[in-house]
């Protein structure tokens, strides 16, 4: 409709440990490049961009991964609001939050969608929330069904009721919402031809949640209110108040509104939607081979059959297995059964109690400045490969257990150690003593790369002490 603006709300809180080792804490699945050339997250915000009167989107992300997110929109041209959550809470309260942020500026319909779906036909889901937008208007809460494909049990249903709402064919008020099945009532749901999978996006006046939320989850209300009232700015962040977050419920939109709320509806979205949740669906997202099996990256099979092989560093070679998940990373293999992939969840789990590092962490990690990697380790030495991107540069730091040494490989470096500030060139090296006080930058024109052999009794990320830093670390 002409003249209404839409605030897109992107969720990209989650963490999605049941695509590890693909997917880790500090770098989830939806900041992956899973398919095509941008990553999820990416695809989320560009796909809603074609909209009539849309607004710059605001994104509800965790404090960890700030940054991807900046350097992900950056890469994309797009400006976006982000708001930190250094707990999470679900998407009750972060909806919340984006409703407070949007009625400061005036009412308008907020559309939400999670940061890690893919849709196959976004012009079927820009259609969607236009037909939808009358009833949004009015007062309805909207949430987006998809016609089940199989009878999955890690989906909410949704049941629409028969007759649609007056003058709005698409729209239907919800009869009930039933939480994720089990295996009898999902093939129930599937054959009845009743229900909806329940697609995780939603479209309300910003108005019209906030009004539902205090008279369903009025708790959750009032701390996201404190939480927005007491925020603060962080650089181009805004950081919700963290004790009011803590002392938040977590609890889903689904939950905490849309199962008690009168005012309800559904419109169906026919655009080729998946969660991407597991590897299953992951693999059910591409085409297979005459096998059934679907190969990615550097994969060689004989005699296999109804595989998801997947090669993220190093030739996978697989014979004669069936029914099988192979995912290869350059610190982790996963092998699983198809009918088990599911359960890596309770996996991760356990790396956690563990102290894994690979629960949480990528051999390659991302920072604002660039990225750094691992190339080998031993008692008192390890090796990075370091690239830092133009017009960028490291904290001034020192480290009371290691000594570095840092050889450039591409680029130019900028240099600071002790008192002395120098240039470093392509194979060019220089040493930086336990204790000195030292930085990196790169003001160059092409990005630096450079390789660092750190020596010492210590070499854990946090004996770094920051004396500045650009990025408010």
């Amino acid at each position: 409709m002409s003249g209404v603006h839409i605030q897109p709300v992107i969720l990209s809180g989650g963490s999605g440990t049941r695509l590890w080792p693909l997917s880790r804490t500090q770098h989830p699945k939806q900041f992956l490049t899973i398919g095509g050339a941008h990553s999820l997250f990416q695809e989320t915000v560009a796909r809603l961009q074609p909209l009539d009167n849309i607004l710059p989107p605001m994104v509800m992300c965790n404090h960890e991964h700030r940054f991807m997110v900046v350097e992900q929109l950056r890469q994309i041209g797009v400006h976006a609001d982000i708001f930190l959550e250094q707990v999470g809470r679900n998407t009750a309260p972060a909806v919340a939050i984006a409703a407070l942020a949007t009625l400061e500026q005036g009412d308008a319909p907020l559309l939400v969608a999670p940061a890690d779906h893919a849709i196959h036909d976004p012009g079927a889901l820009i259609a969607c929330i236009t037909s939808a937008l009358p009833a949004v208007l009015a007062g309805r809460l909207v949430t987006f069904g998809i016609t089940p494909a199989y009878p999955a049990t890690g989906f909410g249903y949704i049941k629409p009721a028969a007759q649609a709402l007056p003058d709005q064919a698409r729209v239907f008020p919800v009869e009930a919402f039933k939480e994720k099945p089990d295996l009898d009532m999902a093939t129930h749901f599937c054959r009845s031809g009743e229900y909806f999978w329940n697609s995780g996006i939603f479209m309300f006046m910003a108005s019209a949640f906030l009004a539902e939320l205090a008279r369903h989850a009025p708790e959750v209300e009032a701390a996201c209110r404190r939480g927005f009232t007491e925020r603060t700015r962080d650089l181009d962040f805004v950081r919700i108040e963290p004790g009011a977050l803590e002392a938040c419920p977590g609890v889903s939109i689904d939950c905490a509104v849309m199962e008690h709320t009168d005012r309800a509806c559904m419109i169906a979205l026919d655009a080729g939607w998946n969660d991407l949740g597991t590897w299953a669906a992951l693999a059910a997202s591409a085409p297979p081979d005459a096998a059934g099996n679907v190969a990615v990256g550097d994969v060689i099979q004989s005699g296999t059959r109804n595989c998801y092989l997947r090669a993220e560093s190093r030739l996978i070679a697989a014979i004669g297995v069936n029914d099988q998940v192979i995912v290869e990373t350059p610190d982790a293999v996963l092998v699983a059964s198809k009918e088990k992939a599911a359960e890596v969840k309770s996996l991760v789990q356990q790396l956690k109690l563990m102290g894994r590092p690979e629960a949480d962490q990528h051999r390659r990690v991302y920072r604002p400045w660039g990225f750094y990697e691992g190339i080998a380790s031993a008692e008192r030495f390890q090796a990075k490969r370091i690239l830092v991107k133009v017009g960028a540069s490291l904290s001034l730091q020192k480290h009371h257990h290691r000594a570095e040494h840092w050889v450039v490989v591409r680029g130019c470096a900028t240099v600071t150690c002790g008192d002395r500030t120098f240039l470093l060139n392509e194979d060019q090296s220089t040493y930086v003593p336990v204790g000195e006080v030292h930085r990196l930058a790169n003001h160059g024109k092409i990005p630096l790369e450079l390789i660092e052999v750190q020596t010492g009794s210590y070499l854990g990320e946090d004996d770094i002490i920051r004396l500045d830093d650009s990025y408010g670390r």
